[in-house]
């Protein structure tokens, strides 16, 4: 009898719920149309309405649904993030994953000549602010069979620290923050990962190497490809890319 090969899933994300935190972004952007064509039903938190309601609307065309949140995470506070847990539970009952693609990268400065009201904001928007909305949704990925806490890393700043300011010292912060939420965590489905996806075509690359001919860039479509086999508990393996 000869061996009938498996076929991919074409739907792996069908009947979850996925957050996808700075959705009108580069990388968000993509990620939310991949997600759309993996089935799952979102939620696109963004501080920016207007720019959601584009992002909504490709969603829609790619066959998927969304919720549109509009957030400015600056100025959120832990009650803004529980109140946003609640909202979701009301409408969908269940939330099987987060992934973080919002960050405040004001560009590359010399830190000792950073604005302390620019290091704040870039500090609690990039860390702070991602762990209060995380602790927020905790209860609810703590029920789904398949929650998946995703949180994106920019490994450029580790590979050259210079001038990253705030932005730069975000990114091993994440690392310790998942890296300890996991261990707190592994007895449970919960799963907490972190995905470095190294140089992708965004607006915050665009920022940074403003003369790159951006040849060692990639479409920000990979690495969202990436992100969905991570909420599919699939294993890829961009997700230990350095």
């Amino acid at each position: 009898m000869s061996a009938v090969a498996s076929v991919p899933d074409a739907r792996p994300l069908a009947g979850r719920v996925v957050l996808v935190v700075g959705a009108h972004g580069g990388l968000g952007r993509a990620l939310a149309l991949a997600c759309a064509r993996a089935g799952a039903t979102q939620v696109l938190l963004g501080r920016s309405a207007r720019k959601l309601e584009r992002v909504a609307d490709a969603v829609e065309q790619a066959g998927g649904e969304a919720l549109l949140y509009p957030l400015d995470l600056e100025g959120a506070t832990p009650d803004d993030y529980a109140e946003l847990a609640t909202r979701i539970a009301g409408r969908f009952g269940r939330l099987d994953g987060v992934v973080h693609c919002a960050a405040d990268f004001p560009g590359l400065t010399p830190l000792e000549h950073v604005d302390p009201a620019v290091f704040a904001r870039t500090v609690h928007v990039g860390l702070t602010a991602r762990w209060w909305l995380s602790q927020a949704c905790l209860p609810l990925l703590h029920k789904s069979d398949a929650g998946r806490l995703v949180f994106l890393v920019d490994p450029a700043p580790a590979a050259a620290p210079a001038y990253w300011g705030g932005y730069g010292i975000v990114q091993p912060a994440l690392d310790a923050l998942a890296a300890t939420l996991e261990a707190e965590t592994a007895s449970s489905p919960l799963r907490v990962q972190v995905l470095r996806p190294g140089p992708l075509r965004t607006p915050l690359r665009a920022r940074a190497y403003a003369a790159d001919d951006d040849r060692l860039a990639r479409d920000a479509a990979t690495a969202a490809a990436a992100c969905v086999a991570l909420l599919a508990a699939e294993p890829t393996a961009m997700q230990a890319a350095p």
